[in-house]
């Protein structure tokens, strides 16, 4: 039996993950769980499992270091990795949204000053409307550009809306929602064909549980 080589996005979501992969009856041993290595065999020897930042989880999947990898949508579209992406996975639900002091609207900014995490898909939501933004990236907490008048709006990940109301700001639009998606490496996906599906299949089996609780 192959064994696939899975790539997780440390952080909240890595927690979901491995609570779902241990539904679907893949799981790691306690001594495996209570380490700090980051790479690990499951209980069956038939997956090894690697935990790396968000935004390499595209880079090990795309060039093969990795057969798959379970990571946010909004790492994808931000990183336009060519990968395949057969299984929405609904956990870590989040929203990729534009968002303001209360009272200021972006769009009726005109040349606007945006600051987030995620260069390429601000520039591509302001760009395909046609507005001027200049971008700065910020690697840490976006939400005190607006306040501090570094930037007029933000584009951030926004799960509750709660640090931006207490930032003072206000969601003004919404670009995408994201949740955590399965992907695959395109010559896995044929090379691995049986293993890919196996693991496939048994994380919509899990899916399809919830699904009719």
């Amino acid at each position: 039996m192959a064994k696939l080589t899975i790539a997780f996005a440390k952080g909240r979501m890595q927690t979901e993950a491995l609570a779902l992969m241990e539904r679907a009856g893949i799981g790691m041993s306690e001594d495996a769980r209570n380490s700090r290595r980051l790479a690990v065999e499951d209980e069956s020897g038939s997956y090894r499992f690697i935990f790396v930042k968000p935004s390499d989880v595209p880079v090990y999947v795309e060039h093969g270091t990795a057969d798959c990898g379970i990571v946010g949508r909004d790492v994808l579209m931000e990183s336009n990795a060519d990968l395949l992406q057969p299984l929405d996975l609904r956990i870590s639900c989040c929203r990729i949204a534009v968002a303001a002091c209360a009272g200021a609207i972006p769009s009726e900014l005109g040349a606007l000053r945006v600051a987030t995490k995620y260069p390429r898909i601000a520039a591509a939501h302001f760009g395909a409307r046609g507005i001027p933004v200049e971008i700065i990236e910020l690697a840490g907490s976006v939400e005190l550009a607006p306040v501090l008048g570094l930037a007029d709006a933000i584009v951030d990940v926004v799960e509750t809306g709660r640090t931006l109301s207490e930032n003072g700001l206000d969601i003004v639009e919404v670009i995408a929602n994201s949740t955590g998606r399965l992907v695959v490496n395109r010559a896995s996906y044929q090379l691995e064909a049986e293993a890919v599906s196996r693991l496939i299949n048994a994380l919509k089996g899990v899916l399809k549980e919830d699904e009719s609780l």
